[in-house]
């Protein structure tokens, strides 16, 4: 059963940090693009970051500077740190998984083409 459990989120001052994590079971989740999107309120589900399986990067033009990606294979683990929090930066963030892609490419994708969901962490920035 594939699953992503996503934590680490909470409430920060802006300026402040946040380490995000997702937490894979269920399958390989190496061999496949995982990426992080956000969704703030009123507002459509946005591509963060990607990491391919071999360990590339991509970053929405929005995440470049300040919001780093990374993953532990051991640990089965999707990581985002989050740096120089903006109050814009509020959104609910999910982790997900492209199971048919080892590639993630971004920003050149949508949430259409993940398959595997996390339930969402919450992050505010507060001014």
């Amino acid at each position: 059963q594939v699953q992503l459990v996503e934590s680490g989120g909470g409430s920060v001052q802006a300026g402040g940090s946040l380490r995000l994590s997702c937490a894979v079971s269920g399958f390989t989740y190496a061999t496949y693009c995982m990426a992080w999107f956000r969704q703030a309120l009123g507002k459509e589900r946005e591509g963060v970051a990607g990491i391919d399986s071999d360990g590339s990067i991509s970053y929405a033009d929005s995440a470049k500077g300040r919001l780093t990606i990374s993953k532990d294979n051991a640990k089965n683990t999707l990581y985002l740190q989050m740096n120089s929090l903006k109050p814009e930066d509020t959104a609910m963030y999910y982790c997900a998984a492209d199971l048919l892609s080892f590639a993630c490419s971004f920003p050149a994708r949508v949430p259409a083409d993940f398959g595997a969901w996390g339930q969402g962490t919450q992050v505010i920035v507060s001014s």
